[in-house]
């Protein structure tokens, strides 16, 4: 039964604990990577007008590898544009891959309104730039006005800090994996020369055998770094840009969290090691901490950081060297070329993006709406002008010489006016009234529930208000130490907040945590006789202190029925409850403690009072939000 009890305050702890998740690491090294980023891209124009001769020179020099009598061989910016290109299309598969596995976009009715915003968002500007030049050979540089760079758009967004919600950062990166979906085959099949189709089918056979191997359970990255290579030589071969490579391999490999099952299992394996350090089982050790692990985070984990900080500033630090002069830019000022591409991007993202949202949101009657408010769409419409990465590369297969020059310029010119305009819509938002101001930012679309289990006010142990606008689960463990440190904080929260419910639920690791699982059942003994909280605080003080005798003395300090407490811990009546929480934390994929629920939101990041407050904040806000529309149906 619940238990409400009032909060009071606590020192707050310092410790940040869990790491925060795949998406958020992603979106993070995405947004700090727009600094490199935007140096490589100033080091280019600098050395390209200070010492132009050393500039080409360098870019032209001619690299190539033999093997036998055959050899494969291109300049030096070919071999960034399509060699490690490749690597940044792979990791754009990784987090695609992982979007529809476990992000927002596993639930499948999630994935309409991306994928039109996306489309439409591609659409509108490629439409717009082919007015703009139609009648004049230019016109088939058209996928130059198509594509999002997701490191600048974050990066853009992360300089405005918290004048959008943490949620467009999510919406702004599912419309870019349809964004750079579309890219990718337009490339493969617009701007790639003629086909090999011996040397296709030869890559073809390479990705099956991938395949083959990642269904039968293999994890040997050496064989799958080998056939990559061979695919992609297959595919410099054929005639095909190389780079689909990587982000067909992406697709390829599953994400999922880390099984409780799998955790176990390696910490078993640790523990024959720290018993008999040989280094068979140091290796058995370690392979069983790394198949805990999906592959797809693991390949994140390595690649991403190269991507971001040394592939894509070296690609922009290869292409967008161009010799500024004063008649250059009036040229490309007045050409369809440079207009095309800044008014596809400032003007078509947004009207694509906004429009098509808005479309999709009135034609299903208002099932399918934006994550996000509508000041937030436009943010997002308009930060979606940002392209670099991918139009750089798709410039340099379309376009030669001085028009070439101009595309860039067209580019570089719109990353700018883009931020510009997206950094007023923040400043217009924020001088909205405050109501107003949450919803255009927030909206009223219902969150992805995390939480398997609901919370029942019956069956659940409860501290704060029964009827609170936000509730936070903690599933928990007696004797980590890192449940031990979130107390503190949890409490301070609720003495902050005084409409927020606290729910505690079990998840003894009894792996690494021996003593848990008799910790959560003399909670429950201690609930029986209505202590539960009392209880709860006092083992999260003493987790020192969680032997069979302290425990007992713990509840003759409580003055609990001792006699009673014992019979119960002996005949384990609170294990039952114990295991229906353990389960219920199976099903929401939770393998760790302490992992928080906000308003069945899972909470990724740290769990300190700063992180919470502010989920906490949003989660009412939201609350509110959706409290008044129910007010205005009735």
């Amino acid at each position: 039964m619940p238990q409400p009890d009032a909060a009071l305050p606590a020192d707050r702890t310092t410790d940040a604990g869990p790491t925060t998740s795949a998406r958020w690491t992603f979106i993070r090294t995405e947004s700090g990577s727009a600094t490199f980023l935007v140096a490589a891209a100033v080091i280019a124009l600098v050395w390209a007008n200070a010492a132009p001769g050393s500039y080409a020179d360098l870019w032209h020099t001619h690299l190539s590898v033999e093997l036998g009598d055959r050899s494969l061989g291109m300049d030096l910016r070919e071999w960034v544009n399509t060699g490690l290109m490749t690597l940044f299309f792979l990791v754009v598969g990784l987090e695609a891959r992982r979007e529809f596995d476990m992000g927002e976009l596993r639930e499948r009715h999630r994935m309409t309104l991306p994928f039109v915003a996306g489309v439409a968002g591609m659409l509108v500007p490629v439409l717009i730039y082919l007015g703009i030049n139609a009648g004049d050979s230019s016109a088939s540089g058209w996928g130059v006005a198509m594509s999002t760079d997701t490191a600048f758009a974050l990066g853009v967004l992360a300089l405005l800090g918290k004048r959008f919600p943490r949620r467009l950062y999510t919406f702004v990166l599912t419309i870019t994996v349809v964004d750079d979906f579309v890219a990718l085959a337009v490339i493969a099949l617009v701007y790639s020369s003629s086909v090999v189709w011996p040397a296709l089918l030869a890559g073809v056979v390479f990705f099956a055998v991938i395949l083959v191997l990642r269904t039968a359970g293999s994890r040997r990255g050496a064989v799958y770094a080998l056939l990559g290579v061979a695919m992609w030589v297959a595919f410099v071969e054929s005639g095909i840009d190389p780079v689909v490579v990587g982000l067909l391999i992406g697709l390829a490999t599953y994400a999922y969290p880390a099984p409780r099952s799998e955790l176990e299992r390696a910490s078993g394996l640790f523990r024959s090691f720290r018993e008999q350090p040989t280094s068979e089982l140091e290796r058995e050790a370690r392979q069983g901490i790394a198949s805990a692990i999906s592959p797809n985070e693991r390949l994140q984990r390595i690649y991403h950081p190269w991507s971001s900080y040394l592939i894509v500033p070296l690609f922009a630090l290869a292409n967008t060297g161009i010799q500024l002069d004063g008649g250059l830019l009036s040229r490309a000022f007045t050409s369809p070329v440079t207009l095309g591409i800044l008014a596809a991007y400032v003007l078509g993202k947004p009207i694509g993006i906004v429009g098509a949202t808005a479309l999709t949101a009135r034609l299903s009657r208002g099932r399918t709406r934006p994550p996000v408010g509508w000041a937030a769409v436009a943010g997002g419409g308009t930060i979606a002008g940002v392209g670099f990465t991918v139009a750089l590369l798709i410039a340099t297969k379309a376009f030669h010489g001085e028009q070439l020059a101009q595309a860039k310029i067209g580019i570089l010119t719109a990353v700018v006016c883009s931020g510009a305009v997206t950094a007023l819509v923040a400043f217009a938002t924020a001088r909205l009234p405050k109501a107003r101001r949450v919803r255009a930012l927030l909206g009223t679309t219902p969150v992805v529930v995390d939480l398997a289990l609901p919370v029942d006010h019956e069956r659940d142990h409860i501290r704060g208000p029964l009827e609170a606008p936000v509730t936070v689960v903690e599933y928990g463990d007696f004797e980590c130490p890192y449940c031990g440190r979130a107390e503190p904080v949890v409490r301070e929260l609720l003495a902050d907040f005084g409409d927020v419910r606290y729910v505690w639920r079990h998840l003894p690791l009894t792996d690494v945590h021996p003593r848990a699982q008799l910790a959560a059942e003399a909670a429950e003994a201690a609930a029986e006789q209505d202590a539960f909280w009392p209880m709860h605080d006092r083992l999260l003080a003493a987790q020192d202190r969680l032997t069979p005798r302290d425990l007992l003395e713990h509840a003759a300090d409580l003055g609990l029925d001792v006699a009673r407490f014992r019979r119960s811990l002996q005949a384990g009546s609170g294990a039952g409850r114990v295991t229906a929480d353990t389960e219920s934390a199976d099903l929401s994929g939770v393998a760790g403690t302490p992992t928080f629920f906000v308003n069945g939101r899972r909470h990724h990041g740290a769990y300190d009072i700063a992180s919470l407050s502010a989920a906490v904040r949003a989660a009412r806000a939201r609350a509110m939000l959706a409290e008044e529309d129910a007010e205005e149906e009735e």
